[in-house]
């Protein structure tokens, strides 16, 4: 096998939305500080109902890509359950077309909440076999002149969508921690990034991905891996606990992964996480906030100036 470089890239996704007409000129002030800075990319989470604000994922990452011209963005991750494949894929190959090819899709199950899927009038047990269809489809309508699919859930005759994805294709990136996850990651996906998950989880899972894509005669990218991890900022373990506590699902503060999967702290907390990633096979990332609305842009300035560039800097060799 040829060596490759590998390159480390953190992007980061917004903690707790501003409520009111404040989101949406937040979100223009955050746009505006991620494409000027060394942040690499940003990410949005799909939610059809949630007591607080989370903006509609396809829209949102349109008007992004219409904002900026460096600034790569995906969903972390896109719900495929709730689209036709057909539609997700036409919806995604026009955002990737018109950014000139900075669409990172990630895709996954959703979150465990029945109700939002009978809300979109898809049955929560189908999610899965769904979501493995879906993939294939998208993928088979980004590389093919006319596609023709006779599935368990949807059926195509002659189907073509136009424009193609300015990429050939867009790497599908999927979601998850579960052994379903890694499954789909390995003989379905480009890249594998989890949430929630504590670094030997993660090592497990790449080395699990890795297993299902041999397996399925295939390979994912040595560089495709990583996680999505929470931070605050403070001068002290605790203080930024205390600044994140507010924000922390009420299910998982006394997690023991809370812990391990956490960064609060001075910066070199952060960096000295992010290391435990990189050990288990990590090199893509999401930070993601914990801390007040008003304290977000400057807690992401931050990890643009203090943490980011030092990885970016990064290359190593490694087997593909």
């Amino acid at each position: 096998m040829p060596l490759m470089e590998i390159k480390y890239r953190i992007g980061i996704m917004p903690g707790p939305w501003p409520a009111g007409p404040a989101g949406a000129s937040f979100l223009w002030e955050l746009t505006d500080l991620c494409e000027r800075s060394a942040i690499d990319s940003i990410w949005f989470s799909e939610r059809l109902s949630s007591p607080t604000p989370v903006p509609e994922v396809m829209t949102t990452l349109a008007a992004i890509a219409a904002r900026t011209v460096r600034l790569k963005f995906g969903p972390s991750v896109l719900v495929l359950p709730y689209r036709t494949p057909v539609v997700a894929a036409k919806e995604l190959a026009t955002i990737d077309y018109l950014s000139g090819g900075r669409l990172l899709p990630a895709v996954g199950v959703g979150v465990e909440f029945p109700k939002e899927f009978e809300a979109s009038g898809v049955p929560f047990g189908e999610r899965g076999r769904r979501t493995d269809e879906a993939i294939q489809v998208i993928r088979r309508l980004w590389l093919e002149d006319e596609v023709t699919f006779h599935g368990e859930f949807y059926r195509l005759d002659r189907i073509t969508i136009l424009p193609k994805p300015a990429q050939k294709p867009p790497p599908i990136w999927i979601g998850g921690k579960s052994g379903a996850a890694t499954r789909r990651a390995g003989r379905l996906g480009d890249g594998w990034i989890p949430s929630f998950i504590t670094p030997e989880e993660f090592r497990q899972g790449v080395e699990h991905v890795q297993r299902h894509a041999r397996e399925a005669r295939r390979e994912v990218p040595a560089d495709h891996f990583g996680a999505l991890i929470t931070y605050a900022f403070a001068d002290s373990p605790a203080a930024a606990l205390k600044l994140a506590g507010p924000y922390i699902p009420r299910n998982r503060v006394d997690e023991p992964t809370l812990a391990a999967s956490t960064a609060f702290g001075p910066p070199e907390v952060v960096v000295r996480k992010l290391e435990e990633y990189v050990g288990g096979g990590g090199s893509k990332f999401i930070l993601r906030p914990l801390c007040p609305p008003e304290q977000m842009l400057d807690q992401l300035s931050r990890l643009a100036e203090e943490v980011i560039p030092t990885f970016h800097r990064r290359g190593a060799p490694a087997t593909a």
